[in-house]
């Protein structure tokens, strides 16, 4: 009996050993890739083609681009649904949210959702929906993204900031 009870608290220390090693470093990646490419506070919306601020750099502006999918303003043809993480590196006050739009033409009709500055980023879109007027949610945001335009706070419902 006390070679069962020996070996059993082996194995079970050794099964914690190997999972909380691996939880750690799960915690620790997520979001590394944004935190490095945090630039401070300088005025800019940006987004990326893959999670964790990764992949291509579809675009950065400090102002408001309400087609995605045209060749006007800083997002051109190609950067529309392809945006899997974005950074609010806006300055605080006034208009310092940025709202993602699910179509062209930056209307809360159609969906949208908000990054506030104080979030800085969000690292992956996947689990993110795009809430419409009416309280109903379409998407998912994760590559669905058309058009966006910086607004206040007071803008976005309680139910559509990005997480």
């Amino acid at each position: 009996m006390r070679k069962f009870a020996t070996a059993a608290a082996v194995i079970g220390l050794a099964a914690l050993g190997l999972a909380v090693p691996a939880t750690s470093a799960q915690a620790s990646v997520q979001g590394a890739g944004c935190n490095a490419k945090w630039p401070g506070r300088d005025g800019y919306v940006r987004a990326w083609a893959d999670p964790d601020c990764q992949g291509t750099l579809l675009g950065a502006t400090q102002g408001n681009d309400a087609n995605w999918s045209d060749n006007d303003g800083p997002f051109t043809s190609g950067d529309q649904n392809q945006a899997s993480s974005v950074m609010n590196s806006g300055t605080i006050g006034g208009k310092d949210v940025v709202a993602f739009y699910y179509l062209p033409g930056q209307s809360d009709v159609t969906g949208y959702t908000c990054l506030a500055p104080g979030e800085k980023y969000a690292d992956n879109l996947t689990d993110n929906r795009f809430q419409k007027r009416d309280g109903s949610t379409v998407g998912p945001v994760d590559d669905n993204i058309m058009s966006h335009v910086w607004v206040t706070a007071s803008a976005c419902a309680s139910n559509s900031w990005l997480t």
